[in-house]
């Protein structure tokens, strides 16, 4: 696999950190995210936190986004309360972001080691949901 990597949005880590760090608050919302919608918007988000598997703040940012009315989102970061930095999407939510945004670019890494990939990079040889969708006509 060849690792593609795109410039770092520096303005989307920092809209999720302030977010993290001004509306996280104790157990319940530990993690913010923020997406640049392809007309530059940026939309951002706390997860929502629950024993029974509360979204993560990537999978609420795309209810947010299309709730302001963006459906083309372009680079995704999340960002940890308590200065912990970005933080790389778990499995559930790999999936789903390249579900809905197959050209999505991730940021992931951390301190000096930043860098923005594909969506698709993130889940080598991954099941691709649309290609199993029985067609109808």
């Amino acid at each position: 696999m060849t690792t593609q990597t795109h410039a770092v949005d520096h303005e989307l880590i920092e809209a999720a950190a302030r977010i993290a760090r001004t509306r996280c608050r104790g157990d319940n919302h530990t993690m913010a995210a923020a997406a640049r919608a392809a007309d530059g918007r940026i939309v951002t988000a706390v997860n929502a936190y629950h024993f029974t598997g509360g979204p993560c703040a990537e999978l609420v940012v795309i209810g947010t986004a299309a709730a302001q009315g963006a459906y083309d989102l372009d680079t995704i970061v999340a960002v940890g309360d308590r200065d912990r930095g970005v933080v790389s999407p778990c499995g559930r939510c790999r999936q789903v972001l390249f579900d809905y945004f197959p050209t999505l670019k991730v940021i992931v890494g951390n301190g000096d080691h930043l860098r923005t990939i594909p969506v698709a990079e993130l889940l080598p040889e991954t099941y691709v949901w649309s290609d199993h969708q029985l067609e109808t006509e």
